[in-house]
Formats: C-alpha cells, sequence, structure tokens
C-alpha cells in the first residue's frame, strides 16, 4: 500500500472533493469522510476508483468523539496508515448577531473547531508511531483577522481553528519531528451561492488580483504544505491579497 490521505467533507463537489481529487493526482490512496452525503461520497470514491486510485468512503460526525475515534480505526484497519489528513469539513451559517443563539455558536464549533480538533488528535498520533510521520492541513478562512458581518458564530470557530493548528504542530512535532501541521485560509475560492451579485463584486474587488480563485488553487497550496517538510505551524492566506489589501 502506498500513501494514505484522511479528507473530511470529501463527499460533496466543495474545497474538500478537490483537495481529494489532487491529492489522488499526487499518487495517495484515499479515505473519504463525509457525514451525512453518503450518496456523494460514494460517488467520488467511485469515480476515484475509475481512474485507478484507492478510495473508500467514511462516515463520522465529526463532533462525537466516538464516530471520530471509530473513523479512526476504520481507516488505519483499511489501509494500515495515514500520512496525510486535510480537515475541510466545515459549516457557515450567516446570521444577523441580534438572532444568533448559544445553540449557534456550539454548533460552530462543535463542526468547525471541535470537529478538527478531535481528527487532528486521532490522526495526529497515528502518524506520531509511524517513522516516517505525516503532514496534517487544516482549513481556516482569510476573514478571520477581518470579519465580515453577518458571522458571528462562525468565525470565532474558525479563528479557534488556526490556534490548534500552532497547538498541534507543537503537540505532534514533539512527540516525533517527523509530524507537521499547518492551515491554509481560503479567501474568495468558492463563494456561497446566496450571495447577492453585489456582495461577490465586492469580494472580487476587495482582493489584489481582482477574481474569484478556485478550489483548485486552496488544493495547490495543499499539496505544497504536504510536500515541503521545513513548514510546520505555518497559517497560509490562500485570497487573492484580501488580508493585506484593504480597498476604500
Amino acid at each position: 500500500m502506498g500513501k494514505v490521505a484522511v479528507v473530511t467533507g470529501s463527499g460533496k463537489k466543495r474545497v474538500g472533493w478537490h483537495v481529494a481529487r489532487a491529492l489522488a493526482g499526487a499518487g495517495y490512496s484515499l479515505a473519504l469522510h463525509y457525514n451525512t452525503s453518503a450518496a456523494d461520497a460514494r460517488e467520488a470514491a467511485r469515480e476515484l476508483r475509475e481512474g485507478g486510485v484507492e478510495a473508500e468512503p467514511f462516515q463520522a460526525d465529526l463532533a462525537d468523539e466516538g464516530a471520530v475515534e471509530r473513523m479512526a480505526q476504520a481507516v488505519l484497519s483499511r489501509f494500515g496508515r495515514v500520512d496525510v489528513l486535510v480537515t475541510c469539513a466545515a459549516i457557515w451559517e450567516r446570521e444577523r448577531l441580534e438572532e444568533v443563539t448559544a445553540a449557534d455558536v456550539r454548533r460552530h464549533f462543535d463542526a468547525n473547531t471541535l470537529g478538527t480538533f478531535l481528527c487532528c488528535q486521532r490522526f495526529g498520533l497515528a502518524m506520531v508511531k509511524q517513522p516516517e510521520g505525516g503532514a496534517i492541513v487544516t482549513v481556516g478562512d482569510w476573514a478571520e483577522v477581518r470579519p465580515y458581518l453577518g458571522y458571528a458564530a462562525y468565525f470565532p470557530s474558525k479563528g479557534g481553528v488556526s490556534a490548534l493548528t500552532r497547538a498541534m504542530a507543537v503537540e505532534l512535532g514533539s512527540r516525533n519531528p517527523r509530524v507537521r501541521v499547518n492551515a491554509v485560509l481560503p479567501g474568495p475560492v468558492m463563494l456561497p451561492p446566496d450571495l447577492s451579485a453585489q456582495e461577490r463584486d465586492e469580494a472580487v474587488r476587495g482582493t489584489l488580483v481582482k477574481r474569484e480563485g478556485s478550489p483548485e488553487n486552496v488544493a495547490q497550496a495543499v499539496l505544497a504544505l504536504v510536500s515541503n517538510d521545513f513548514i510546520t505551524g505555518a497559517l497560509l492566506p490562500v485570497d487573492g491579497g484580501r488580508t493585506v489589501y484593504a480597498p476604500e
């Protein structure tokens, strides 16, 4: 068996799906995680297998510690190892601050922060036991440093991803120097379908490159962080310059 990558949130054709295909093209076997999108995940696995790639879907509610543990055990039983973990699974819900409830905040932290933590913990400790180590890439959000209106429950959960990325880099790297943990912070690479034309235009004008990015841009960044063995604890914006640019 060759190298194995686990990509959470890779059933539906969103960023995780594109990351999984890029890793497949780089020679990895794929463990495709999904929560409720079983049919999509099976179809994604089938497409990869038709291309000669070992691929298998695995279900888990990532906010459930037991479910993550069972998924990790199933992946290791099926493939024998894990070399890469990319945590693409996430939720984002727009809501006015006046309407945000404690349940809304908990739901975002469960899905985005706790789920990322548990996956990094379980698969990271498995990597620690491997002489070759492994690479983890979490997925945050560039706008945690310049949040926009309407996502007060979402952005704190993504800010937590940056903090846990640094913590995991220290924790896992101290146990095995060959385990590295980094993050990509996407910008406008796959804008929500409910955005108005005006909001979409504002997002593009807010970049220095003056265009929307693509999920492939995120996948390219993931491959770069996986392949460069002298980068760990880094947070890489993939945002067309939005982090540094403040248009009038």
